[in-house]
């Protein structure tokens, strides 16, 4: 559904760009108190089950494997329902009051002129919560503030100011190479990004959420997420002012948890009314942004997983820790789905924070479904790591051209092929060596039902890996 199937009531709401972000209320405090005891149910449904040992107890290689086939009978793939616009409009319209229906039809990144509100000699940038996560992103505020009543235009008889949404969002997935396509990007001349890599906001920080299973905090209002832009706004503003060419220039940003991270669903519903998510984030970029082009890159789901373990685990990391960790988590996703659906599962935050490994990170086809449940399959590109890889000079031309991007000159070609891998894995990682046979094998069984599907909504069979 197009935002153009709002009624023009609804498009009369106004809030104040400026206006606070209320904190979570005490209602969804407790919403949140509550659902961290799902966790301990869940926990206890398996250890008082007389069909289970308990989760202490090592099973032996052949039940586990049992185990794993019995989760994939349980696996069942529907369409969700997708809310209708005026569903998220009640849910944040706030954001539906400062982003407009229509973007600058002179440029190709998706930008439009606001009205300025508020004392025009203050600094715009001083109360930013980006600000202190970032210190490039705090010296890149100094900066503006500097020039940032210069760049107030007048039209209509009321100042006004540019502002930009990215024209592309790398949406995931976390440990399969979205820094190094992030950083490869940027040298193309018409992409321009600016820090954060990973703002983060349309997953955790609009619900004032920094990592993943903590409680929300203070709130990142819109207004925060858009000054990461205003240095691009700042450039294609100089292309409109007929002072340089910049009517092609984009811009973008690569949070990893974008793709699969819509945990923080229950503080905008009632959990106590859907098993699952009423509405995820992608619902609303579409409803705000429904011409946003969007690249997933992923790898073999069980090197993902081992990275994954690597790169986030603190300390006693071996290649048997990982194995007890999958082994628990594997036995508590199979409860989840005893008593619920697969969407409910991978969705659920309880589940997610009473697991030892991000085994739902890796059921790729689950979010690639809900994406392509509001987005066209030509708005989403879809890479693999091991080919990304295998061949860099035919990836980012396969991406340039997605993103309409022209083609680059000779030298900066050698300086994208060239560059050295981003984000790769820790020596002291290394040195630990591969995961054991046993834990791959299990893995393998585990994803291979999804890798399936995935090949198949992606017409591709590599995708089974």
């Amino acid at each position: 559904m197009s935002r153009s199937e709002f009624t023009s009531g609804s498009l009369q709401l106004k809030v104040p760009h400026d206006a606070p972000q209320r904190s979570p209320s005490h209602a969804n405090l407790a919403k949140f108190c509550g659902f961290i005891l799902l966790v301990f149910f869940i926990m206890a449904s398996y250890l008082l089950s007389g069909e289970r040992k308990t989760l202490l107890e090592d099973l032996s290689e052949s039940t586990l494997r049992d185990l794993v086939r019995s989760i994939g009978t349980k696996v069942t793939f529907r369409a969700r329902r997708v809310p209708a616009v005026s569903e998220l409009l009640d849910l944040d319209p706030h954001m539906f009051s400062v982003i407009p229906q229509h973007f600058l039809p002179d440029v190709k990144n998706p930008c439009w002129y606001e009205e300025l509100r508020g004392n025009v000699s203050a600094n715009p940038y001083g109360s930013n919560l980006f600000g202190p996560l970032s210190g490039n992103m705090r010296i890149a505020f100094e900066r503006l503030s500097t020039t940032f009543r210069q760049r107030l235009i007048l039209r209509d008889g009321k100042l006004q100011r540019l502002r930009c949404l990215p024209y592309f969002y790398i949406i995931g997935q976390p440990k399969c190479g979205t820094t190094d396509l992030y950083e490869r990007l940027r040298l193309h001349p018409d992409v321009h990004l600016t820090p954060p890599k990973e703002p983060h906001w349309w997953s955790r920080k609009r619900f004032g959420i920094i990592r993943p299973g903590d409680p929300p905090l203070t709130r990142f209002p819109l207004d925060h997420y858009l000054d990461l832009f205003d240095p691009v706004a700042q450039r294609i503003q100089h292309g409109l002012l007929g002072n340089s060419s910049s009517s092609d220039i984009i811009t973008g940003e690569a949070s990893a948890s974008t793709m699969w991270d819509s945990l923080a669903w229950l503080y905008l519903h009632d959990i106590s009314r859907e098993a699952e998510p009423p509405s995820l984030v992608q619902d609303f970029i579409h409803a705000v942004q429904p011409d946003a082009r969007l690249i997933a890159i992923l790898r073999d789901p069980v090197e993902r997983l081992y990275s994954d373990y690597l790169y986030f685990g603190t300390s006693n990391k071996s290649a048997l820790d990982f194995h007890q960790k999958v082994c628990k988590s594997l036995r508590l996703f199979d409860a989840c789905l005893r008593d619920a659906g697969l969407r409910a599962c991978v969705y659920s935050s309880a589940l997610y924070n009473a697991m030892s490994v991000r085994l739902q990170v890796g059921l790729y086809v689950v979010f690639i479904l809900d994406w392509l449940s509001v987005f066209s399959r030509d708005q989403l590109l879809v890479l693999r790591l091991e080919d990304h890889t295998a061949n860099l000079t035919h990836s980012m031309s396969r991406i340039f051209h997605f993103l309409r991007l022209g083609p680059v000159s000779e030298q900066t070609e050698r300086l994208i092929s060239r560059r050295p891998a981003s984000n790769t894995r820790h020596q002291s990682d290394r040195n630990l060596g591969p995961m054991e046979p046993s834990t791959r094998e299990l893995l393998r069984l585990f994803y291979a039902p999804f890798n399936q599907k995935l090949s198949a909504v992606l017409q591709d069979e590599s995708f089974t890996w």
